[in-house]
């Protein structure tokens, strides 16, 4: 997979390309947690609209403990504390949100959406 960043006002845009396995998807998370650190960003979009795959259920749960853990670190390390919004379209996208769920409940910001504009408002309104 790849990555690209860029800043938007006061968020940091990830755009994701590629073909979804769990060991990329990782690699791919811990450089942006790298751009989050230079950047101090406390907002990011993550538009994966151009991945594709169809992740597993335990995928799904190993991917968002994995951020959740990561994003964890993020916090007790460099003492920021960021808000995500992944985009994200069926298959990718789960439509019962599971690897949002299991990321929320080990303490991260996040939501996904199906619809760009949806999750940069979604962010913009975050404090």
């Amino acid at each position: 997979m790849e990555l690209e960043t860029s800043m938007e006002k006061d968020m940091l845009y990830g755009l994701f390309k590629g073909q979804f396995t769990l060991e990329e998807s990782k690699r791919t998370f811990l450089q942006l947690i790298d751009e989050v650190k230079t950047s101090r960003a406390v907002k990011v979009l993550i538009d994966g609209r151009k991945v594709t795959g169809q992740p597993t259920t335990m995928e799904r749960f190993y991917y968002g403990e994995f951020c959740a853990k990561e994003v964890s670190k993020l916090a007790s390390l460099e003492s920021l504390t960021p808000t995500f919004a992944f985009t994200l379209i069926e298959p990718l996208l789960d439509p019962g949100r599971f690897g949002e769920n299991v990321a929320v409940n080990r303490g991260m910001k996040v939501k996904m959406f199906d619809n760009i504009n949806d999750a940069r408002s979604w962010l913009e309104q975050m404090k």
